[in-house]
């Protein structure tokens, strides 16, 4: 396939999946498309390691990394606070609605360090380092990211700060933003974006509330030339033609891979998804503080109730509430467990669709022949 997407990313079809799994990261690579890698929840020990192995697995095919550094956060005026200094405006009442809900499901403490589930929001000591979604957390792990070769660096709560830019544009590497409404788009492109993520609202994680039908094809007009990527309720070739149809030069998915052979989902959550329906997911701020659409579960279903304390903002929601996820996921393994009621994760609505498990690169093959099954049947409607 040749779009504005693959000639600019040197890739044979042009489906991005943004994942958190290394091992996803490289299958879509090597089937064809883009992995990029999501690493806001990456130590930079972690990061080094990974973008490494992915290195030594994809050879020299391209790959991506997506970093997040909201437009505004809790301390952004002075680069972010550190975890010590957010901890430290978390309100003692929603430290005890956080062990209400771990005591009446439940879940009992992590026995030591070691018994964390790694990648799931459970952010450590402070130590004076910067806290998570913030400038200078992304900074650190921006700097190894280019001592690697990702040929593209996303941003994926606002436009990327000036900084971010410059450095990637510095060592010859792409730029891309999402973006929810055409003015985000607009913004994006005038501060220097490549790409733009058009991701309307039934996309997983965190999201506005346009409708991808409505809004690539409102993005495409606003930024032309630019090329965009269509992103949410995106995981079939039928959706793709859709979104080419709209305008968009390519795809981004990324609640597609989590049901895959190698995602590293939570086993129970992966169930879960494998069970769900495209009307069990809902636009919560209960793990990071902004609106992400995420699987309902208890966990949800406590945090919107109105009669309980409201999520924090960014980042004091994800410090809040990071042991207490690991915590759950951990007691979720023991079935029968309290924990299975809360266990969820960021996921779009895509997930009635996911109701099988197959390779990263099955996924990638089923929607490039549904897509051109699609664009052909179209075809054949014009025949006269």
């Amino acid at each position: 396939m040749k779009t504005a997407i693959t000639e600019m990313l040197g890739i044979d079809v042009p489906i991005l999946a943004f994942t958190h799994c290394r091992d996803v990261v490289a299958a879509v690579t090597k089937a064809g498309g883009m992995g990029v890698l999501g690493a806001v929840a990456h130590s930079p020990e972690q990061l080094e390691i990974d973008l490494a192995w992915i290195e030594a697995e994809v050879g020299d095919k391209p790959f991506g990394i997506d970093l997040i550094v909201p437009a505004k956060y809790a301390g952004s005026d002075g680069g972010g606070f550190t975890i010590d200094d957010v901890r430290a405006l978390i309100p003692a009442e929603h430290r005890a609605f956080v062990d209400d809900i771990l005591r009446r499901y439940d879940v009992p403490p992590l026995a030591d360090r070691g018994d964390r589930v790694p990648g799931r929001g459970e952010w450590g000591d402070g130590g004076g380092r910067a806290a998570p979604f913030s400038a200078a957390q992304a900074d650190s792990l921006l700097e190894i990211a280019l001592a690697h070769r990702p040929s593209l660096v996303v941003n994926a709560l606002g436009p990327p700060p000036a900084h971010m830019i410059e450095r990637t544009k510095e060592e010859g590497r792409l730029v891309g933003a999402l973006a929810g409404k055409a003015q985000h788009a607009e913004r994006h492109v005038n501060v220097g974006v490549d790409i733009i993520i058009a991701q309307g609202a039934e996309a997983g994680g965190h999201t506005g509330e346009v409708g991808t039908m409505v809004l690539i094809p409102e993005i495409v007009d606003a930024v032309a030339p630019v090329p965009v990527l269509g992103a949410g309720g995106i995981g079939r070739g039928r959706q793709m033609a859709a979104a080419m149809a709209l305008g968009a030069a390519g795809v981004w998915c990324g609640s597609v891979w989590l049901t895959t052979d190698e995602a590293e989902t939570h086993p129970v959550v992966k169930q879960k998804f494998l069970k769900a329906t495209s009307s069990d997911t809902v636009r919560s701020r209960s793990r990071t503080g902004k609106p992400a659409r995420q699987l309902r579960t208890a966990w949800t279903d406590e945090w919107d109730d109105p009669t309980h304390p409201q999520p924090l903002g960014m980042p004091m929601q994800p410090l809040l509430v990071g042991e207490a996820l690991a915590r759950i996921d951990r007691a979720a393994y023991r079935a029968g467990s309290g924990a299975e009621q809360l266990t969820n994760y960021f996921v779009g609505q895509i997930v009635g669709s996911m109701n099988q498990t197959k390779s990263a690169a099955q996924v990638v093959f089923d929607m490039i022949d549904e897509f051109i099954e699609t664009v052909q049947a179209l075809g054949h409607q014009l025949d006269v």
